[in-house]
């Protein structure tokens, strides 16, 4: 299938993985995935992404890591989890500023936002899976965070699950921004379409 082919709108959304403020914004607390997301200009270019989507009348879905305060749901069962917990403290908690979604997407009435309490990627334990099928998506773009471990997962799953899958290169990073570009072209680029967010952008503004 050709790109066109795979972002016809009305069976295509843009899936975001963690693009919020105590991961990669003002609040984050990881500085090296931050510096990370700025070298690539991440957040600049999912927003664009985003942007286009809903002009062209594709849907926008954002999947967010949250925490109850009590921390009721959750368990710290590897030691990326238990290392995170320790390090957000209570950032990521329901109802916190860290939870927020950067502002520069610019989340729209028609976005749909599917949290997560527990586990390292989008769609195990969650809604996203019946939330994408039940708007009639064939295709996921996947842009966020990050290439280690929840973007990946997020390809991996959305493969298994029957999606097609486009991941525009200069909307997704990992640390060190190196090792994120080999997973691109050594991973994921046998299981999904990867492009630029120009080419994505193009698509549903008709260039």
């Amino acid at each position: 299938m050709t790109l066109d082919d795979l972002l016809e709108p009305e069976s295509t959304a843009v899936v975001t993985v963690e693009m919020q403020r105590a991961v990669i914004g003002d609040l984050a607390a990881l500085a090296e995935l931050r510096e990370a997301a700025s070298e690539v200009g991440l957040v600049e270019h999912a927003a664009e992404i985003c942007a286009a989507a809903r002009r062209a009348g594709a849907r926008v879905v954002h999947c967010t890591a949250v925490f109850r305060p009590d921390r009721a749901g959750s368990v710290a069962n590897c030691r990326l989890l238990a290392a995170t917990a320790e390090l957000m403290g209570d950032r990521l908690d329901e109802g916190r500023p860290g939870a927020e979604l950067v502002p520069a997407l610019g989340v729209a009435p028609s976005d749909l936002v599917v949290p997560r309490h527990h586990g390292l990627t989008p769609f195990p334990g969650t809604e996203l899976d019946q939330t994408l099928r039940n708007v009639g998506v064939t295709t996921v773009v996947a842009v966020g965070c990050s290439l280690n471990v929840a973007l990946s997962g997020l390809v991996l799953n959305a493969v298994d699950l029957g999606y097609q899958v486009v991941v525009p290169e200069d909307a997704v990073v990992g640390v060190p921004v190196e090792y994120g570009r080999s997973v691109l072209a050594n991973s994921l680029d046998l299981l999904a379409m990867v492009v630029t967010s120009a080419e994505v952008v193009a698509r549903w503004d008709g260039g």
